[in-house]
């Protein structure tokens, strides 16, 4: 038994260390709106030395987050091992605005926050507690690294730190004691030895596998199959637009937030999901945002990189990346709301019975076989081909009120990663009835973000609009 622990990195999280660079910083994350409720000290600010007692008490569920990486001799791949040198006050972190703050303050804020790399000496994850907002409210911004988790992952992470009902106590906690990091010599001997053990392990499976060899080739052709077309949908370029340019490392956030029921009527009234009804009021607000800078709309071939859970009912709770991405066209060319939405939902239907999915696991899969590297180098290739426009990620959330502390969360906007050349991401989360969105992009790119989270709103309005236009009104719907 070794006197050490550590854990490895997966493949798929180990490519969003190698991908990073100064410009495009791979980390995600949110700024949440609490009322201060219970929180208020007695100078009106907020109680942060109970919020960091708070936060240290629930990190034995998370032991990811005292966790820092450590190389391997010889290697590619990064490994996780305890922080001995663990600091809770560098970690959740408290600033202000000056009083009475208002919403644009806090995302200039927010922007300046998440402008800023993570440090790969530490736990890769901060969280900012900002008070000073009018309104008697405060701010949580959250800031992990893409490595440690995906979008269903850390909305599971939001269930570890709040709770459904308005508790105020800080629960008793385990004492933490850092397990020793392995040396330089045994990770190297467990890299070899890892190395020689994967393969072996193979050939004792392959006898199973060789008494069926027809499975066996059909489940070789349909993987090779499902790589083509996973690799073939990054070959072809998507059109060139103002944000698909090499980026800087400053970013503007801006958000808005919808009634999820009124998403869902649309739905329902025209059929599809709800993601489909985002991606069509994102086609419609991409429209408006074009025909805005004087570029004609109808010739744009725009894409959006939309991430797939591939997470398990098991796996929930689990940390890392389980996602595959969807090559979504949008349909900006169509000047007509409903029939957006009718493209849009045979888009998804397709991309449903495509082999996409598939093909990234088993992307993965080879490079877990041979480098690490491989699936970072696929990934750079792919977004300096640009494949894709921009991301957009809709990650479903609780529908219950939580708490901090006691005191209400109101609305949470989420906060995509950028790509090189990829300058302007769409995220999006619903919480307790509302859908809210959260908006980034590279701070010389798209200097009017602001107005494109107008061209959202027009867009769904629009759509809202079209969904209940009178059956008299001589219109056929195309649904």
């Amino acid at each position: 038994m070794p006197g050490y622990a550590y854990d490895r990195l997966s493949v798929v999280d180990n490519s969003f260390l190698a991908i990073e660079d100064p410009n495009s910083h791979q980390h995600v994350g949110a700024v949440m709106l609490f009322d201060t409720g219970p929180l208020r000290n007695g100078d009106g600010g907020i109680d942060i030395d109970r919020v960091r007692t708070y936060v240290d008490a629930r990190l034995h569920l998370i032991p990811r987050y005292r966790q820092r990486l450590a190389p391997v001799p010889l290697g590619t791949r990064l490994v996780w091992v305890d922080d001995d040198h663990f600091n809770i006050h560098y970690h959740v972190r408290h600033t202000s605005l000056p009083r009475p703050g208002d919403e644009r303050q806090l995302k200039r804020l927010a922007a300046r926050i998440v402008s800023q790399k993570l440090d790969r000496a530490k736990p890769l994850w901060e969280m900012w507690v900002v008070e000073g907002l009018a309104d008697g409210r405060f701010a949580l911004l959250a800031k992990t690294h893409h490595c440690m988790i995906d979008g269903i992952s850390g909305a599971d992470l939001m269930a570890v730190l709040l709770s459904p009902i308005p508790d105020e106590g800080i629960p008793d906690a385990p004492t933490w004691i850092p397990r020793p990091a392995p040396s330089w010599f045994a990770l190297l001997r467990d890299e070899w030895v890892r190395r020689v053990s994967e393969p072996l392990a193979a050939l004792v499976e392959t006898p199973c596998a060789l008494a069926a060899p027809l499975t066996l080739a059909a489940r070789a052709l349909e993987s090779i199959r499902a790589l083509g077309e996973t690799l073939g949908a990054t070959m072809r370029p998507a059109s060139p637009t103002p944000f698909n340019r090499a980026i800087g490392p400053h970013r503007r956030i801006d958000w808005t937030v919808m009634d999820l029921a009124a998403v869902k009527a649309v739905k329902d009234r025209l059929g599809g999901t709800v993601n489909d009804v985002v991606l069509a009021t994102v086609a419609g607000a991409l429209r408006r945002f074009f025909e805005r800078r004087r570029i004609n709309p109808d010739l744009l071939d725009i894409r959006a990189n939309v991430p797939v859970s591939l997470r398990t009912a098991a796996e929930r709770g689990t940390f890392g990346n389980r996602i595959a991405l969807w090559m979504t066209e949008l349909p900006v060319a169509e000047p007509d709301p409903l029939r957006r939405l009718a493209a849009v939902r045979a888009t998804t239907t397709r991309l449903k019975e495509s082999k996409q999915a598939m093909g990234a696991e088993v992307l993965a899969a080879v490079s877990e076989w041979t480098s690490s590297t491989l699936l970072a180098l696929a990934v750079q290739l792919a977004t300096r081909s640009r494949p894709f426009n921009l991301v957009v990620t809709n990650v479903p959330g609780p529908q219950i009120p939580l708490y901090l502390l006691g005191a209400p969360l109101r609305e949470c906007y989420p906060m995509v990663n950028l790509l090189v050349n990829q300058g302007l991401g769409v995220a999006l989360f619903s919480y307790a009835g509302r859908i809210c969105w959260g908006c980034i992009c590279d701070w010389d790119l798209v200097p009017d973000l602001h107005d494109f989270i107008g061209d959202i709103e027009a867009s769904f309005a629009e759509l809202e609009r079209a969904a209940y236009r009178p059956a008299d009104s001589g219109y056929a719907s195309p649904i």
